[in-house]
C-alpha cells in the first residue's frame, strides 16, 4: 500500500515539476538513469536520482550568497541542482560527473537554459570524483547521496586537501546524508536540518537535508597543532 502511494506521488511531484520548472527552462532532468546500464555500476556508487525541485531553494536563500562564492555538486547527473544553483548570484558553479552521457546532457541542459542563469560562468567536469582536486575557490558544495564508503571518504580529504591549501570555510549541502559520520569525523559541524516535504513524518526523514560547516570562517586564524 505505502509503495503504491509512493509512486503516485512521486509521479505527481513529475508531472509538477515538469510544468513549472523543467518546460519552461527548456530542459531535461527528470528520468532516473540506472549506471549498470551506462555500464559504471560499482560499490559505492550510486544510480543518478534528480533532486526534488524544491529542495535547494527551502535551504539556500540567495541572501547566502556573495559575489566571489562559488558552487560545486558532486555526481551532477543531468544538471538540474547545477542549473538551480545557477539561479544565484554565484561567481561560478560547478558540476562534476562520473558518466560521459550524462555530462553531457547537463551541458546540453545548461546551454539551452544559460540565458535565463544569474551565474554565466558554469561548468561540467567529466571526471571520477576520487581523481578530482578540488578547486581552492569552492565555497558551497552539493551532495544528494552520491556515493558511499571510501569514495566518500575520497572526496572528503580532497575537500580538507582545499582547505589546508586555502583556508577558508565551506558550506556543505547534504541531501540524504547517509554518509554524514564521516563529514562530522572531518571536523563539520551541522548548522541544521530541513525534513523533506513528504506525506508521512518517517518519509519526510528519509528526505532530510542538512547543513554543515567545514572549515575556517572568514577572520578567524585557523587552529593550530
Amino acid at each position: 500500500m505505502l509503495n503504491g502511494v509512493r509512486r503516485a506521488y512521486a509521479a505527481v511531484r513529475r508531472f509538477i515539476g515538469n510544468v513549472l520548472f523543467e518546460r519552461p527552462a527548456g530542459i531535461e532532468t527528470a528520468d532516473i538513469v540506472r549506471l549498470d546500464q551506462l555500464g559504471l555500476a560499482a560499490g559505492g556508487r550510486q544510480d543518478y536520482h534528480p533532486t526534488p525541485w524544491l529542495t535547494l531553494k527551502r535551504v539556500l536563500s540567495e541572501d547566502e550568497v556573495a559575489a566571489d562564492d562559488v558552487f560545486i555538486d558532486f555526481g551532477c547527473g543531468k544538471g538540474r541542482v547545477v542549473f538551480q544553483a545557477a539561479m544565484h548570484p554565484f561567481r561560478r558553479v560547478i558540476g562534476v560527473e562520473l558518466s560521459p552521457a550524462l555530462a553531457d546532457i547537463a551541458r546540453d541542459n545548461i546551454r539551452r537554459a544559460l540565458p535565463k542563469l544569474r551565474c554565466k560562468h558554469v561548468e561540467i567536469v567529466t571526471a571520477d570524483v576520487v581523481n578530482y582536486d578540488v578547486p581552492d575557490d569552492v565555497t558551497f558544495v552539493y551532495f544528494f547521496d552520491p556515493f558511499h564508503g571510501e569514495i566518500f571518504a575520497a572526496v572528503v580529504e580532497r575537500l580538507l586537501a582545499s582547505l589546508r591549501r586555502r583556508p577558508r570555510e565551506l558550506t556543505i549541502i547534504y541531501f540524504d546524508p547517509a554518509e554524514e559520520q564521516m563529514l562530522l569525523a572531518a571536523g563539520a559541524t551541522l548548522v541544521r536540518t530541513t525534513r523533506g516535504l513528504r506525506p508521512t513524518r518517517e518519509w519526510s526523514q528519509e528526505n532530510s537535508v542538512r547543513v554543515y560547516k567545514l572549515g575556517t570562517p572568514p577572520g578567524r586564524p585557523a587552529a593550530t597543532t
